[in-house]
């Protein structure tokens, strides 16, 4: 399992265009079998700045998304009406596979 971060900045006045294209993206997601999941943040303290967290099953499958002529396509298009700056990703968190999910209190109570 491997976390991204995707740092967008808006152009003033954008932020409801890059929203909805993001709607779009969004709905095509799980149609890609390694992606696990994605949301929008939206900063509070500095208008048009965005923070997209996807987690995806492997490394690859991000990869080859970010590879994809649909995902070329978004950027393009977000580069030349959209962004003001160009996005920067980072990986939060890359594991073999995904651990455990267990109430820490849970195997203490008998």
């Amino acid at each position: 399992m491997v976390t991204i971060g995707m740092n967008y900045e808006v152009r003033e006045g954008k932020a409801e265009a890059f929203e909805r294209k993001f709607a779009l993206v969004l709905e095509a997601m799980p149609t890609l079998p390694t992606h696990a999941r994605t949301e929008l943040f939206k900063s509070v303290g500095a208008l048009g700045r965005y923070l997209i967290v996807s987690e995806w099953h492997s490394r690859e499958g991000f990869d080859a998304f970010v590879a994809s002529e649909p995902f070329h396509r978004v950027t393009d298009w977000g580069a030349s009406a959209i962004l003001a700056s160009r996005p920067r990703h980072k990986v939060y968190r890359e594991t073999a596979r995904a651990p455990a999910r267990r109430c820490p209190v849970a195997h203490a109570v008998r």
